[in-house]
């Protein structure tokens, strides 16, 4: 079996994957990027965030991702108003985060990222996929390959990063990988060609949606095409039944609004995409040698559509921490203690939101949001992904939590008197019945 050698061996080249060995190559290591599939390839979650744009820039890729999308310059929610919405402007948010994002067809931005960092001097492979992996020590794994052609070689890497996605190839092998037991979902979804957009300056926003059952997105992308679909309960994508397409179209109709939108566009293709098991995390972030970012990770419900940007935030963070370990091993367990306590903090500052957005009290501050104390501009700023580093867009979160508390404390008690009156009423009319007869 032929032996490639390399410093780093990065597994997938989705955004993730493609950041770390762009940047890594760029500090002279020689980098091995491994993709199993071809360039360009479907993947869902074409909506960036604002906090991706400095990172774009960084990694030098700006206008490159201007070209292929569609301009967002915030996100919009359902509201009891005469629009029927309202729109979060991320020009409005508290912090430095750019005024606008882009959508993008993910296959042309993937592909894009991976030519990149073969751009940028790292070995990009497509059609090679690694299907085994064995650790001798701390800086010596050894990885099977094989290619699409029948070939298998082994690549001796002194680092692995795996950027595997959904596959969580070594979270998966390690035993790592855990559902989140807190929040199950599936999505169902397809494009559509003439779906209306937006009026005016809002109309490459993405809106959101509510069902019983889930949530519901229309995402502007290129040449007038719209992404919806439905993120819903397991459960309820279980109880479909005849041809998926029906599902969907029947899902959609659920919420009156959005199917006003797409009620006389044409779904293209006829193609439905269906994908489950959306929530997990792993046990670690790393070990001596191993370093997971983005979906090998952990995956969130995407309602905020925080997917890219965490992935190549982490994958930033990694490629300077593996750069550090490659020179100095001794600050490894320090760099991977700090990266996966960051790393969990912004997931949990997104989990708040997602696992509390189909409540009723959530559903009534999105669609009557104040900005007393700057709450409101507090959530853009969460929406536009910075929630990392900005101490006063932190307070605000911490002030919306407190506002959620004393509103949920608020319902409760509102339903604990509506309770008792329904009690009482029932019980006057029980009594009054009982008298009734005995009168009788």
């Amino acid at each position: 079996m032929n032996t490639e050698r390399c410093d780093v061996a990065v597994i997938g080249g989705g955004p993730a994957g493609s950041t770390a060995a762009a940047l890594l190559a760029r500090r002279g290591h020689r980098v091995m990027l491994l993709e199993k599939a071809h360039h360009p390839r479907f993947h869902i979650g074409e909506s960036l965030l604002p906090m991706n744009l400095p990172l774009f820039e960084r990694l030098g890729v700006l206008d490159k991702v201007r070209a292929l999308g569609v301009l967002k310059p915030g996100a919009d929610f359902e509201a009891d108003n005469e629009r029927g919405y309202n729109t979060f402007a991320f020009r409005r948010a508290l912090g430095d985060s750019p005024p606008h994002a882009f959508q993008v067809w993910r296959a042309d931005f993937d592909r894009m990222l991976f030519e990149h960092a073969r751009g940028c001097g790292a070995l990009a492979l497509e059609g090679h996929e690694v299907v085994q992996c064995e650790q001798a020590g701390p800086r010596d794994t050894r990885l099977e390959v094989r290619t699409d052609a029948g070939e298998t070689y082994r690549v001796d890497a002194r680092y692995v990063v795996d950027a595997s996605g959904r596959d969580t190839f070594l979270s998966a092998r390690r035993k790592l990988r855990r559902r989140n037991r807190l929040h199950q979902s599936a999505a169902i979804f397809g494009h559509f060609r003439g779906a209306a957009t937006r009026a005016g300056e809002d109309a490459g926003n993405i809106s959101i949606y509510r069902f019983e059952h889930g949530w519901m997105w229309m995402i502007p992308l290129p040449e007038g095409v719209m992404s919806v679909g439905a993120v819903c309960r397991p459960d309820y994508l279980k109880q479909r039944r005849g041809p998926t397409l029906d599902f969907l179209l029947a899902t959609l109709q659920r919420n009156p609004g959005l199917w006003r939108r797409i009620e006389h566009a044409e779904l293209i293709g006829n193609k439905v995409h269906v994908t489950g098991n959306y929530s997990y995390d792993s046990k670690r972030l790393g070990g001596p040698g191993w370093m997971l970012i983005g979906d090998a990770f952990a995956f969130v419900d995407p309602v905020f559509s925080s997917g890219v940007y965490l992935a190549m935030t982490g994958a930033e963070q990694a490629a300077t921490a593996v750069d550090a370990v490659l020179r100095e091993p001794a600050i490894e367990k320090q760099l991977l203690r700090r990266l996966e306590r960051r790393y969990r903090q912004g997931i949990r500052r997104f989990s708040f939101f997602i696992y509390r957005f189909n409540d009723p009290v959530m559903d009534r501050l999105f669609r009557q949001p104040s900005n007393r104390l700057q709450i409101e501009q507090g959530m853009i700023s969460m929406l536009a992904g910075d929630l990392f580093d900005t101490p006063r867009v932190l307070r605000r979160l911490r002030l919306f939590k407190l506002v959620y508390a004393v509103e949920c404390l608020r319902d409760w008690r509102r339903w604990r008197a509506e309770r008792s009156y329904r009690i009482a009423q029932a019980r006057t009319r029980f009594a009054g019945g009982n008298t009734s007869v005995d009168r009788a």
